[in-house]
């Protein structure tokens, strides 16, 4: 199996907020994600905690990586969150010291528009699940590619 490649190549988003810090694992059925708890950073309480609702950035970012790493391409190319379904927090913040993964599975996709499975877990428990459906236009105002 190759190396899989750095997260500069899989997604659009730099600095702050990039929240991912690498694939771990990657297949034709399944995308895992580390998140990177110092790029949380932005949305840390005074006490450390990110709220729960980060989830859905952090989904989105493991969706960009899977579909990069699908089709092969080589530059990351900006998407559209056209919606979320069925996202149920199951907790209201993560801890500091949680080392969270996310997961990702497509469900259905056509052309351009897919709709995703993804789940967000430290450890074995289950913190955050949603259905998430994404759009890759052929380009966006103003967005080189």
């Amino acid at each position: 199996m190759s190396a899989l490649p750095p997260l500069d190549r899989l997604l659009p988003q730099t600095g702050p907020m990039r929240l991912l810090s690498h694939v771990v694992s990657h297949t034709r059925a399944e995308t895992v994600c580390a998140v990177d708890r110092s790029g949380s950073e932005l949305f840390r309480d005074p006490s450390g905690s990110v709220p729960s609702w980060v989830a859905l950035e952090y989904m989105a970012q493991c969706v960009c990586a899977l579909g990069m790493l699908l089709d092969g391409l080589d530059t990351p190319k900006p998407g559209l969150l056209v919606g979320a379904k069925r996202l149920v927090l199951h907790v209201d913040e993560f801890a500091p010291d949680e080392s969270l993964l996310v997961h990702a599975r497509i469900l259905q996709r056509i052309g351009r528009l897919a709709s995703l499975e993804c789940e967000l877990r430290a450890g074995g428990e289950l913190l955050a699940e949603g259905t998430l459906s994404v759009f890759v236009p052929d380009a966006l105002p103003g967005v080189g590619g």
